[in-house]
């Protein structure tokens, strides 16, 4: 006799189970389970909209105690999610000026019109393959702008390309401080300019938004002249507008790595991280290379295979840096666009450099702008380099990897190792000082 049997029979009575009862009381507890479940489900979707209709609320308290704060103090008890700083800073800003919280004194002396300026402005390189026109990054290369007043109109250049560059209004440099005169609504006055170009001249590495924007903030230093940053970026609008595009201006401005774009109404731009140890080794052809004739090699349209190529691999560079995954960078400069039609008619020096580099340990390898620089990206810096073990990076390697495929594209040149660099443009000297009293500015400008 089985257990259950047994069990069935236990007492002397003998119970018979109807197999149909025992499939009828099965499905019957399926289906309470399900509607159990449903119901749960209903529960928990309640509570998410809840939960959303909330989050909407706190948002609506946010932008309120935003638009109430009267105090720095206010605004830091605001719970405030990372994407609103800019709107906090407007509503600083917005207090401030109807409270009259900023020293008069002191706005009043920064705007006071200078007499002299040294402007230092970072090389940059743009397109890093694939973002063509929409993104560039700094590097730790410098030109070096000085205005002061004077009794005569004269440009003095020195450096790379200065036979070569304007000494008259059609220099950069004076195009783009007339703009910040007249943003300033005031008449520019009698100047001498001293430029001195450190960053090599039409090779693809940034000159002309050096120019650009060093043009531009000393205008502005001379003439005592503040533009509005946040939510307007001012700054951006003068020099993309003069430069037809922000991939090199931004990040002379800024520093770094920024994307820019133009939304219909006003160049916009966003910082994009930066993987620390970076070093860059660039090739610096010894012929310039025009923007106009690098352009010409380009065909007048793309099939959509090779804008998906590249929309992918724009995607796919932006999200390596974010990640920090260096290895993927190789892949992320990749570019259907200019850099296979400019290799072909204009660089023969670009694709053999490319593979050169990425086979002696680059991470990565590109057309720096509209070249002819082809720029290389290695990784292992730790502190400063000549303190560091030769081993731990491979920016030397690479370096000769690339002048080898340079001589055996007949291309002369030299390399140029370097870091990107995180800052942009800044005031290295000023007369009269901002700096006074117990108050002192960076390099005591």
């Amino acid at each position: 006799m089985s257990v259950s049997e047994g069990l069935m029979s236990k007492g002397s009575k003998k119970i018979t189970v109807d197999p149909m009862l025992i499939g009828i009381g099965l499905g019957a507890a399926v289906a309470a389970g399900y509607l159990f479940r449903a119901v749960l489900a209903d529960i928990a979707y309640l509570i998410r909209s809840k939960e959303m209709a909330q989050a909407e609320v706190e948002r609506a308290k946010e932008e309120i105690a935003f638009n109430r704060a009267s105090s720095d103090q206010d605004l830091k008890t605001v719970d405030m999610p990372a994407w609103s700083f800019e709107q906090k800073m407007a509503a600083r800003i917005k207090k401030q000026e109807e409270e009259n919280t900023i020293q008069q004194a002191t706005i009043a002396e920064m705007a006071v019109p200078r007499r002299k300026v040294t402007v230092r402005v970072p090389a940059t390189t743009a397109n890093l393959g694939p973002g063509f026109d929409t993104i560039g990054m700094a590097l730790d290369m410098w030109s070096e702008v000085t205005v002061e007043l004077s009794d005569k109109f004269e440009i003095i250049n020195e450096g790379d390309g200065a036979d070569a560059v304007p000494t008259d209004e059609t220099n950069l440099v004076v195009v783009a401080l007339k703009r910040a005169y007249e943003m300033a609504g005031k008449e520019v006055p009698t100047l001498k300019y001293t430029c001195i170009n450190r960053i090599p001249y039409a090779r693809g590495l940034g000159s002309s938004s050096a120019a650009i924007v060093g043009g531009i903030i000393a205008g502005l230093v001379l003439s005592g002249h503040k533009l509005k940053m946040w939510g307007a970026e001012e700054l951006l609008q003068i020099a993309a507008t003069i430069e037809g595009h922000p991939d090199n201006v931004a990040p002379a401005i800024y520093g770094g790595i920024q994307l820019g774009i133009h939304d219909g109404e006003r160049w916009r731009s966003e910082r994009v991280n930066m993987p620390a140890g970076l070093q860059v080794v660039v090739f610096i052809p010894s012929t310039i290379g025009k923007t106009s004739d690098a352009r010409k090699a380009l065909p007048k349209e793309y099939s959509i295979k090779d804008c998906v190529y590249n929309i992918g691999r724009i995607a796919w560079l932006v999200n390596a840096l974010a990640s920090n995954n260096l290895d993927n960078l190789k892949f992320g400069v990749q570019d259907k666009l200019h850099q296979p039609q400019r290799g072909e008619k204009v660089y023969p020096h670009l694709m053999p450099m490319i593979s050169a580099a990425e086979a002696a340990g680059a991470c990565c390898c590109y057309l720096s702008g509209a070249g002819p620089s082809v720029l290389a990206i290695t990784s292992g810096q730790s502190g400063d380099i000549f303190a560091q073990r030769e081993k731990e990076r491979v920016d030397r390697s690479v370096a000769d990897a690339m002048l080898m495929a340079a001589k055996q594209a007949g291309m002369d040149g030299e390399v140029f190792i370097t870091n990107p660099i995180l800052s942009g443009a800044y005031v290295a000297e000023v007369e009269p000082s901002f700096s006074s009293g117990l108050v002192t500015y960076k390099g005591d400008v």
